[in-house]
């Protein structure tokens, strides 16, 4: 009998490896064809001076916070989150926890700019009515989800991840891990071509 975590991590092996990756009109793209696609979307936001937003709740959150800073810092790429405690509480009281996002959206984004939503159900309707918001801005979407194939979200971004697994823990760590191969493929970061480890300074991060 396999161990426990033997069967956890072949699991996860096989949510990432069954990874649906669709376009707006349902259109299904090979998985190096997903990523060369999103690092081109991203490559135009940089190139035109615009700015990502990624938006999400609980660990979806957490990753989209992790992932700002990780895509200002190291992607050169202008990144927001709206996960400060102050900006959510407030606009929960004022307006809904459902407007969490989409009313800071209809504040910075602008046409041309990107927002990538992280919802493991992909029914949140904060994250969808971010969607919308950001539709109405002229914006692309991106988004990652997982657990039910029909879920909401997965119809509405022009790019769209969908994990195959039947657990949260299992599509939240699958969704992380989303997450740091588009950006390091949008960097040109290669873990097996490496001989040292590598150094979080920006100016020898890639090197």
């Amino acid at each position: 009998m396999q161990s426990y975590y033997h069967q956890y991590v072949t699991s996860m092996e096989r949510a990432l490896g069954c990874l649906e990756i669709t376009g707006a009109e349902g259109e299904v793209f090979g998985l190096d064809e997903g990523f060369d696609l999103i690092r081109t979307m991203t490559r135009r936001v940089r190139d035109s001076g615009g700015s990502q937003f990624l938006c999400g709740n609980g660990a979806s959150a957490a990753f989209a916070n992790h992932m700002a800073l990780d895509w200002t810092k190291n992607g050169g790429v202008p990144t927001h989150s709206f996960s400060d405690s102050a900006l959510l509480t407030a606009l929960g009281n004022d307006l809904g926890f459902e407007e969490s996002f989409s009313a800071p959206l209809g504040w910075f984004g602008k046409s041309g700019d990107q927002l990538v939503t992280i919802s493991s159900s992909g029914n949140s309707q904060n994250v969808i009515r971010a969607i919308t918001a950001a539709r109405e801005k002229g914006m692309g979407v991106i988004t990652l989800s997982g657990l039910k194939p029909d879920n909401a979200s997965r119809r509405l971004g022009d790019l769209n991840f969908y994990i195959p697994a039947k657990t949260y823990g299992v599509v939240e760590c699958a969704h992380q891990i989303l997450l740091h191969v588009w950006l390091d493929y949008f960097m040109d970061v290669r873990e097996w071509d490496r001989t040292i480890p590598q150094n979080m300074r920006k100016d020898e991060f890639c090197i």
